[in-house]
């Protein structure tokens, strides 16, 4: 009997975009290595597939820099400490990779050499070319700037098939389903549908790249331990943003 050959993969080379709170305790705040090996083992799946990885990591579950805005402090500031949170969240997600036995870099917009190789555009693609999985941090290296910006500005830059972002929810909906039990969920969706129907998918800057490159965003629930390995072999998963063409 012949075995059942899996099934091509439609993405090869991903950009990943996870929310700080990923590495979170549930309801808290921090780094909870449990949390963080659960996204490993996530990671591990789609990489022993064959599909090259880079991730970019928000910072949320450490710092929030609007809450510093709010009481008074330097909006540049508070960008710069949101990026240094950025990397102390890839370090926790690169030891967890590796003990899973993958190479991973974490590339740094700020240097800081100890700790992380300095961002260069062509040595990300050789990491990758390699097999190795890349963690973005600092986000850009520059305030005014969100991690969600850097994920679609380091797509573009490595020429990722898809800017991935890994959410709580099974993909986007025209309400949030949290309290809208009957909010409709898209499969499918134009940029300019999103836009015309003011879908807060990525911030507006963000969004703006990926649009104006063709770069195709796909939300999915990255919990959901079978969702990553089928939208990468092409099945439909969470909601795909596309030019539509």
């Amino acid at each position: 009997m012949a075995t059942k050959r899996p099934a091509p993969l439609k993405f090869r080379r991903i950009l990943l975009k996870l929310s700080g709170e990923v590495l979170a305790p549930p309801g808290g705040q921090g780094i909870d290595p449990h949390q963080a090996d659960a996204i490993a083992r996530r990671i591990a799946q789609v990489h022993e597939m064959g599909v090259q990885v880079a991730i970019v990591i928000g910072a949320g579950n450490l710092w929030r820099g609007n809450i510093g805005i709010q009481h008074g402090m330097d909006r540049a500031t508070a960008d710069y400490m949101g990026m240094l949170a950025t990397v102390m969240n890839a370090l926790a997600l690169m030891d967890a990779i590796e003990r899973l036995d993958i190479p991973t870099r974490v590339m740094s917009a700020i240097e800081m050499r100890a700790v992380a190789e300095p961002y260069i555009r062509r040595r990300a693609l050789r990491h990758l070319e390699k097999g190795r999985v890349v963690i973005f941090g600092a986000g850009t290296g520059n305030p005014y700037f969100t991690t969600d910006t850097a994920a679609a500005l380091r797509a573009m830059e490595i020429g990722a098939d898809v800017l991935i972002k890994g959410t709580k929810v099974d993909g986007i909906y025209e309400a949030d389903p949290r309290q809208v039990p009957n909010a409709r969920k898209f499969d499918r969706l134009t940029y300019l549908e999103a836009l015309n129907r003011r879908l807060q998918i990525m911030d507006a800057t963000a969004f703006s790249l990926c649009m104006d490159n063709n770069l195709p965003i796909l939300v999915l629930n990255i919990w959901d331990p079978d969702a990553l390995p089928r939208a990468l072999r092409g099945e439909p998963v969470g909601t795909l943003v596309t030019s539509g063409e």
